[in-house]
C-alpha cells in the first residue's frame, strides 16, 4: 500500500503521548489493509476505483469552531470542547468505544492521522434546552483531515447536537468519524449537514449506540461534493431503545452521494425507524444500501427502513438496496423502496390548474422532500434546507 499514509506520516502529527501511540497503532494496521474495490458489497455502485491515496497528504485538521454555545451548561457539568479543553482521562476513556476503528480501512485511516476531537458530554439527568452546534472546515487544495466527534450524553439527560461539515471547492478528501453514545433513559437529537465544495471526498462514518429506554433522533442532509459517502449505524443495546435516523440529499452535476445504513437490533422490545430521501439531476447518482438485523435475542422488536428517490433529468440515477437480516422469529419489519422520475398525474394536475411548469415541478419536488423536512430532528433546519432544494430545482428548470 504505496502512499502518503505512513507510519512516519502519523507519528509526525501532533498531539498527547497516548494520541500519537494510537495513531502509531492505526498506521501499522493500515501497512497490512487494502483499498476496497466496486467489485466488494459493500463499495457496490461507488466510484471507489477513482479514489488515489498518493493525492492527498495527510495534516492536522483544524479545530472545530463551536457556535450558540450556552454559558451557563459548565455551571451544569457539561464538557464542550476540542481535545487541548478537556479532561484527558475522560476522552481517552470514551474516545473508539463506539467507532472501533478495526473493521474498514477508511475507519483505521481515521485513527492513524487524527489529531483533533470535538467531544460534548451532557451528565446525568442534565436537560440541554438549546441546540450545541459543531462546525467542521476544510479549504484548500490537496490535503486529507479527519474530523471527529465524540457525544456521550448520561443517564437521563437531554441534548440536541448539530453538526456540519463544509469544504471550498479544492480537491480534498474529508474522513470524518462521529461516535454518539446515548446512555439509559436519555434522549438525544442530532444532525449532520454535509456541505462540501466540488473537488471533496467524503468518506464518513456515523455510528451509535443506544442505551435502555433511550431514544436516538438522526438526522443527515447531504447536498455537496464530488463523491460523498456516509455510514449510518445504530446499534440498540438497551431494551425499549428507539431510533430514527432520516436523510435528505440532492445530487447535482456529476455527485455521486451514497449511502450506507444498518439498524442493528441487539437487546428485546427495540424499535427503529429509516427514512432517507433523495433527488438527482443532470448527471448525478445516488446509492442507498441499507440493513436491518434482528438478532436472536431481540424479541418483540419493530424495525422500518424506507428509501425514496426521484430521478429529474435522463441522466441522473439511483440505487435502492434494502436488506432484511432476522434471526428473531416475534419481531415486525419492513422496508421499502422507490427510484423513479416526478409524477406525470401530478404534474399535469398542476399544470391544467394554471400552474408554470416550472413552478409545478418544484412544488411536486418540495412535497416529496415534506415528510422528512417535518421530521428533522433540529427544527431549525428546516426552512434553509428547504430553500436550498427550491434553489437546486429552480436552476434545473432555468436550465431546462
Amino acid at each position: 500500500m504505496a502512499h502518503g499514509f505512513t507510519v512516519d506520516a502519523a507519528r509526525a502529527l501532533p498531539g498527547p503521548d497516548w494520541l500519537a501511540a494510537r495513531r502509531v497503532g492505526a498506521a501499522e494496521r493500515l501497512t497490512e489493509l487494502s483499498w476496497p474495490t466496486a467489485g466488494e458489497d459493500l463499495w457496490r455502485f461507488s466510484p471507489i476505483e477513482r479514489f488515489d491515496p498518493d493525492r492527498y497528504p495527510p495534516e492536522p485538521t483544524p479545530p472545530a469552531r463551536w457556535h450558540g454555545l450556552d454559558p451557563s451548561l459548565a455551571s451544569k457539568g457539561v464538557v464542550t470542547g476540542a481535545l487541548s479543553e478537556v479532561d484527558d482521562d475522560l476522552l481517552r476513556g470514551l474516545l473508539g468505544t463506539v467507532a472501533s476503528a478495526s473493521e474498514d480501512v477508511f475507519t483505521v485511516l481515521h485513527d492513524a492521522f487524527l489529531t483533533d476531537v470535538a467531544f460534548v458530554h451532557v451528565p446525568a439527568g442534565v436537560v440541554v434546552d438549546t441546540p450545541i452546534v459543531i462546525e467542521h472546515r476544510a479549504d484548500g487544495e490537496g490535503g486529507a483531515t479527519f474530523p471527529h466527534a465524540l457525544v456521550v450524553i448520561d443517564e437521563g439527560a437531554e441534548a440536541t447536537v448539530l453538526e456540519r461539515v463544509v469544504s471550498d471547492d479544492a480537491r480534498r478528501l474529508v474522513v470524518p468519524v462521529v461516535e454518539l453514545l446515548v446512555g439509559d433513559g436519555a434522549n438525544l437529537r442530532y444532525a449532520s449537514v454535509q456541505q462540501h465544495g466540488t473537488g471533496t471526498w467524503q468518506l464518513a462514518l456515523q455510528r451509535a449506540h443506544i442505551g435502555r429506554d433511550a431514544t436516538l433522533r438522526a438526522s443527515a442532509v447531504a447536498l455537496g461534493g464530488d463523491y460523498a459517502r456516509l455510514r449510518s449505524e445504530a446499534r440498540l443495546d438497551g431494551e425499549g431503545a428507539d431510533s430514527d435516523l432520516l436523510a435528505v440529499y440532492f445530487g447535482d452535476g456529476d455527485q455521486t452521494l451514497d449511502f450506507r445504513t444498518l439498524q442493528d437490533h441487539v437487546a428485546p422490545r427495540t424499535r427503529s425507524s429509516l427514512l432517507f430521501k433523495g433527488a438527482v439531476e443532470e448527471r448525478a447518482h445516488s446509492v442507498y444500501s441499507g440493513l436491518i438485523h434482528i438478532r436472536p435475542q431481540a424479541q418483540r422488536s419493530d424495525a422500518f427502513q424506507t428509501n425514496r428517490n426521484l430521478v429529474l433529468t435522463e441522466g441522473a440515477g439511483a440505487e435502492s438496496i434494502p436488506n432484511l437480516e432476522i434471526e428473531a422469529n416475534d419481531v415486525r419489519c419492513s422496508h421499502a423502496s422507490t427510484v423513479g422520475p416526478i409524477d406525470e398525474e401530478q404534474l399535469y394536475y398542476l399544470e391544467t390548474r394554471g400552474v408554470p411548469p416550472a413552478d409545478a415541478e418544484r412544488l411536486i419536488v418540495l412535497g416529496f422532500f415534506d415528510d422528512v423536512f417535518d421530521r428533522l430532528s433540529v427544527p431549525e433546519l428546516v426552512e434553509p434546507l428547504r430553500a436550498e432544494v427550491d434553489e437546486k430545482v429552480g436552476r434545473l428548470s432555468a436550465r431546462g
